[in-house]
C-alpha cells in the first residue's frame, strides 16, 4: 500500500512539473526598470543600473508588444539590466507578472 502511495504521488510530483514547464514560454525583450519601463528599451543599461541601485525595480519589457512585466524572480536579471535579451519565463497575467526560468543576450 505503502508502494502504490509512493507511486501516486511521484506521477503527480512529475505531472506538476511537467505542467509548469509547459507554460514557460520564450520572449524577447529588454530588462528596465519600473521607473521608466518601455522608455529605455534598447536605450542603453546605464540609467536602468542607475535607476535600480536607487530602489527601482527591474521589469521586463516585452519586445513586441512593449508591455512592462514585474519580475518575480528579480536577482535572476541582474547581469542583464539595459540589456536586450531572450527569456523563457512563466507569465501571470492576473499579476502582470513573469517568473524567469532562464535568460541570456538576444542574437
Amino acid at each position: 500500500m505503502k508502494r502504490i502511495a509512493a507511486a501516486a504521488l511521484a506521477v503527480l510530483t512529475f505531472s506538476a512539473v511537467a505542467a509548469s514547464a509547459a507554460d514557460s514560454k520564450a520572449m524577447n525583450g529588454w530588462i528596465s526598470d519600473s521607473m521608466c519601463g518601455a522608455k529605455h528599451a534598447g536605450s542603453g543599461s546605464e540609467c536602468v543600473k542607475k535607476c535600480v541601485q536607487g530602489g527601482m525595480t527591474p521589469v521586463f519589457v516585452d519586445e513586441g508588444k512593449k508591455q512592462v512585466w514585474t519580475i518575480d524572480n528579480p536577482d535572476s536579471v541582474k547581469k542583464y539590466y539595459g540589456d536586450h535579451v531572450a527569456v523563457k519565463a512563466t507569465a501571470d497575467a492576473s499579476k502582470k507578472s513573469v517568473h524567469i526560468d532562464s535568460i541570456e543576450a538576444a542574437k
